[in-house]
């Protein structure tokens, strides 16, 4: 299947935001409040936490999760015969390893594996008509929302840790036993990407980013209406979480968590169709940035990876600890830093042999030949 810019620059964009909110989940040992985030006096800090809050939080896993969508739709469109089905069975699980295997090492917060269950899950969903798939994914907006919505809802302050406990516990073996709950209780806490997975299917199934040119006014409705109701609905979330607004726990709390989730899909959304509306534009189309983001993104899984691998030895308790020292606006920088590293990464791989380690993995995965009788008729 030959690739297409706006799904890989998309890609590659959110890895950047997906570096931006993982940082800020290794800052442990301090008071924390609204979406598990620091609760900070600094001028800097505040209002980094709540820039990244309003504009990053809950909204870059729906953006990754669309793509992915998009990503089973076209594989299902260019092969929907049982052997396709069983390569696209194959790479959910291919998925649900990486994420455990991820999940267990480094990262219990892994998205992989969810990912992978997904896909398992929905390859009877391919089969529906669109107008159903819409319909679906906007009547699971609101549940799917609740449930991380409840679970991020304390303002605090509080020592105690609601997710990813591991990463504030010095003891690697004790941080190791704790990862294979926090990596279950995250893909249940992380439910709200389903909407924006079904709309992705919904997108793909018509090749909407494939074409981005002949679709300029449903992207430009969807991409700046989406935006502007994921930025206004992060905002009184992303105030509480600076400090600037003072409720309690409560059901004020929790409205404004879960409104806080559920516009963040419709944001997710909008970035996804505003990035396809810029590469309409031929100068976007060529210039250097995007064909760094399409580096990137043309190696999501291994980038998303290297990321991990970067963060874990230097910020989590149990290695070097610096995500008990540094505030939100260190933690911005590393996370800019870290994704300058994956871009130069990303740029070596493509000029060396077009390498993409852990795509390729997946793809022998993939197509490997069943052993067995049974295997070959699942």
């Amino acid at each position: 299947m030959r690739r297409q810019l706006a799904p890989d620059v998309a890609r590659g964009l959110a890895l950047c935001f997906i570096a931006v909110a993982n940082v800020m989940l290794y800052l442990h040992d301090r008071p924390y409040g609204m979406r598990q985030r620091l609760i900070e006096d600094g001028g800097a800090d505040r209002t980094v936490t709540f820039a990244t809050v309003a504009l990053v939080d809950a909204r870059v896993y729906p953006l990754f999760a669309l793509l992915l969508g998009y990503g089973i739709a076209r594989l299902y469109v260019a092969d929907s015969t049982p052997p396709g089905i069983r390569r696209l069975r194959r790479r959910g699980l291919g998925l649900l390893l990486f994420g455990a295997i991820h999940g267990l090492l480094l990262f219990s917060g892994d998205i992989l594996g969810l990912y992978g269950l997904l896909t398992l899950a929905l390859i009877p969903v391919l089969r529906w008509p669109p107008r159903r798939l819409l319909i679906v994914a906007g009547a699971l907006v609101a549940p799917c929302a609740l449930v991380q919505g409840v679970a991020l809802s304390d303002p605090g302050p509080t020592m105690q840790r609601m997710i990813l406990w591991s990463i504030g516990i010095a003891d690697p073996v004790e941080a190791l036993a704790w990862r294979p709950l926090e990596w279950v209780m995250g893909m249940v806490g992380m439910l709200g990407v389903v909407p924006a997975v079904l709309i992705g299917i919904w997108a793909g199934r018509l090749d909407l980013l494939a074409r981005p040119a002949e679709h300029r006014r449903l992207l430009r409705t969807v991409g700046f209406g989406g935006a502007l109701i994921g930025v206004l609905g992060g905002i009184t979330a992303a105030a509480v979480a600076a400090g600037a607004w003072e409720i309690s726990a409560g059901p004020t709390a929790i409205a404004v968590s879960t409104l806080h989730v559920a516009t963040g899909i419709l944001g997710g959304i909008g970035y996804a169709a505003l990035v396809a509306l810029a590469c309409t534009h031929p100068r976007f189309a060529s210039s250097r940035l995007a064909s760094a983001f399409t580096a990137v993104g043309e190696r999501s899984l291994t980038c998303y990876l290297l990321q991990s691998v970067l963060m874990v030895p230097l910020l989590a308790a149990w290695t070097l600890g610096w995500g008990g020292m540094i505030g939100s606006a260190q933690a911005l920088l590393a996370a800019l830093a870290v994704y300058a590293v994956t871009i130069c990464a990303a740029l070596w791989m493509r000029h060396h042999h077009n390498v993409r380690p852990a795509e390729q993995l997946l793809r022998r995965f993939v197509n490997r030949r069943p052993r067995t009788l049974s295997e070959a008729m699942q």
